[in-house]
């Protein structure tokens, strides 16, 4: 799949910025899950929640994988381990991962480790998808990650000494944002040679496995605290965590995906920080800091910018990066 296409003029133009902002509507979308996991949280493990939308996603994905039945005989050893990264490794381990590093290391120190991911996804881009990043890219990136910094910890020094980057925690944090990365690049790849709705279906369906010999390992995955009062919340919540952040932010995310550079997508995807701070403040009625908002306009910018970027014509000689698998 080439992610140009050619003009009248004969001079190949970047596809559509309207994919660009699809990846950050899906990826904001994200942002809304801790009003759903919260309430789950007081009746479920991480992993049992993680496990029952997945059971949820399968249902809803089942259908649509069907219809689409025929992209699954070109899966070839390169698609497959592109989709083991994608399900195995963005929705099940990296997940796991970054839950237990904030249990295990320094706080502040695995939270900004973790917004290391963009570097992951766009230096993984470079070496496999040969993507050519836009001019002027390198400033965007460095206002976008600052701005990050700001969401997350304001005028603060995140860490005491350097001891708080050398633990456990922080080595699972590292862990689970170059999965999360990998994901981003594993996703634009396989974009080449199968639609979105395949790959979306694929990565719930993949993880299930997965999901369930860990929340087996760890305790019966369909037991849970609270009585028969709390089953009608629980499922609601279930079914509204996994359709709204699970399902639609997904289906969103790769159809932007598929005309878009991962590159850029994995800044687009800083959409979420911001989303998680609106709701903090409207839900949950923490107060929004001047850091904060000055970190908010940082990363819309650095968005706008990057954006108009993707509208921008290339040069008639570049070359457009090549998707398939051979």
């Amino acid at each position: 799949m080439s992610n140009v296409t050619a003009s009248p003029t004969g001079v190949r133009t970047a596809p559509l910025r309207s994919g660009f902002w699809l990846v950050v509507m899906g990826a904001a979308l994200w942002g809304a899950d801790p009003l759903f996991r919260i309430l789950l949280l007081k009746s479920l493990t991480s992993s049992q929640i993680v496990l029952l939308e997945h059971v949820i996603l399968f249902l809803a994905a089942a259908p649509v994988l069907w219809r689409h039945r025929a992209e699954l005989k070109g899966i070839g050893l390169r698609q497959g381990g592109a989709l083991l990264i994608v399900s195995w490794g963005g929705s099940a381990l990296a997940t796991i991962l970054f839950t237990m590093a904030l249990t295990r290391g320094d706080l502040n120190a695995v939270l900004l480790l973790q917004k290391l991911q963009p570097l992951f996804a766009i230096g993984l881009a470079a070496v496999m998808l040969k993507e050519r990043l836009p001019r002027n890219f390198g400033p965007l990136i460095i206002v976008a990650l600052v701005g990050t910094y700001l969401l997350t910890f304001g005028w603060t020094v995140p860490f005491g000494h350097v001891n708080s980057f050398m633990d456990t925690g922080s080595l699972m944090a590292l862990g689970a944002a170059a999965l999360w990365g990998a994901s981003t690049v594993m996703g634009r790849f396989l974009l080449g040679s199968m639609k979105y709705e395949t790959v979306t279906s694929l990565r719930f369906m993949l993880a299930l496995p997965l999901l369930f010999v860990i929340t087996t390992v760890q305790a019966d995955p369909w037991q849970f605290s609270g009585g028969m009062g709390a089953s009608a919340a629980i499922a609601i919540n279930l079914l509204l965590q996994a359709l709204l952040p699970g399902l639609l932010s997904m289906l969103l995310y790769y159809k932007g995906l598929s005309t878009t550079k991962a590159s850029v997508a994995t800044l687009a995807e800083l959409s979420f920080p911001m989303t998680a701070l609106i709701i903090n403040w409207l839900v949950f009625g923490q107060l929004v800091t001047l850091p904060q908002i000055i970190g908010f306009a940082l990363i819309w910018t650095a968005l706008f910018f990057i954006s108009s970027r993707q509208s921008q014509p290339e040069p008639a000689g570049a070359e457009p990066v090549n998707l398939k698998a051979s």
